[in-house]
């Protein structure tokens, strides 16, 4: 999906018209440095970022990495001025490596539009989304929602450690790697490795002269984590099952309501963030969204960046699975309170690729 320099400037133009329809729905233009501090993203995702992002360094501002996206330095900005409600849009270049995808583009342009605002979350949820509809109307996509913070409340409502939760709540953007933990921590017997950690009086016992990075009081910190964890009962199949539920679901929104109400009588404690989604799309109906066309993904939003901790969405080509999503974005309350040191205000945005507008937008 390379650029040709003819259609650099179709591209600019049609990036300006999603700007001023940002503009017009009350947005202040800002813009963002190209180069972010790597330190602040790798805090942030940990070093998986480091696979999707390039990075550069020099001895005078150390290491740098060319901007993955606007969320994380707007929200900076915004926090640093203070925590009041605003609304921004900005235009530019985002850059990511595409390793298992040689064939997408590394580089291209995003137009944003982020509302920050306590008010009303489910409304705000609800006009981010529709002022995105509006703008992409004459392009044949398919829309997909999905929910982050009724996965995370069905975390936390699970009868298992503190620690396992938290292994879980950080690895949820990772679906391999929490499915893997999901079964561990879900097993009726240990496994041979956990038997024979359990089974260890003395795990220095017969070894050898102490060599490497780590004291032997780390190792024994760490050793007595995992003999935690292999303590630690398994979460009851049931609690499993309802959370395998909720990440496959799968229907119209209405549909999917009526089954995640369903799936609350069992799971109280995911009962607030439902009457969330419910409120949402009372509210998505008010700005004309029919969400009989609308499609509820449980798992939606668990490949995606990892700031994302309530209502998700995206917009996609119907049949062209080779596109990446047209428009996505989502709820990203808890950044705003990492990157506030401690203030925080809800928070709401969204993201369209012009140069994918064009394309689907002209038949090709």
């Amino acid at each position: 999906m390379v650029q040709s320099p003819t259609e650099k400037p179709a591209i600019l133009a049609e990036a300006a018209r999603l700007r001023a329809l940002f503009e017009a729905a009350g947005a202040q233009p800002v813009e963002a440095p190209i180069l972010q501090p790597a330190d602040l993203l790798l805090d942030l995702y940990g070093e998986d970022i480091r696979a999707r992002a390039f990075t550069t360094s020099d001895p005078l501002h150390g290491e740098q990495m060319l901007r993955p996206d606007f969320t994380v330095p707007v929200v900076q900005m915004h926090m640093a001025g203070g925590a009041d409600p605003a609304r921004y849009t900005y235009s530019g270049e985002v850059f990511r490596r595409q390793e298992d995808d040689p064939e997408r583009a590394r580089e291209y342009i995003q137009v944003g539009f982020e509302v920050f605002d306590g008010a009303n979350p489910a409304r705000a949820d609800a006009e981010v989304f529709a002022v995105i509809a509006r703008a992409l109307a004459d392009v044949p996509l398919r829309a997909a929602v999905g929910d982050i913070g009724i996965l995370i409340a069905a975390i936390n409502a699970l009868s298992t450690s503190a620690r396992r939760k938290a292994a879980l709540l950080r690895h949820l953007w990772r679906p391999n790697r929490f499915r893997a933990l999901l079964d561990r921590f879900g097993a009726a017997e240990p496994t041979a490795r956990r038997a024979k950690l359990l089974a260890l009086d003395d795990p220095f016992e017969g070894a050898g002269p102490e060599i490497g990075l780590r004291s032997r009081a780390e190792v024994e910190a760490r050793l007595a984590i995992l003999r935690d964890d292999a303590n630690a009962p398994p979460i009851p199949a049931v609690q499993v099952e309802l959370l395998d539920d909720l990440m496959a679901l799968r229907a119209p929104a209405p549909a999917a309501l009526s089954r995640l109400q369903d799936v609350a009588v069992d799971m109280p404690a995911i009962v607030p963030a439902v009457d969330l989604f419910e409120a949402r799309l009372a509210a998505l109906s008010d700005q004309g969204v029919d969400l009989r066309s609308l499609e509820f993904e449980g798992s939606y939003g668990r490949t995606t960046m990892e700031y994302y901790d309530g209502f998700v969405f995206g917009f996609y080509a119907e049949g062209r699975h080779d596109l990446p999503p047209v428009a996505s974005g989502g709820r990203y309350d808890a950044l705003t309170r990492v990157l506030g040191q401690g203030r925080a205000i809800p928070a709401v945005g969204g993201v369209i690729r012009p140069d994918l507008v064009l394309m689907l937008g002209a038949g090709t």
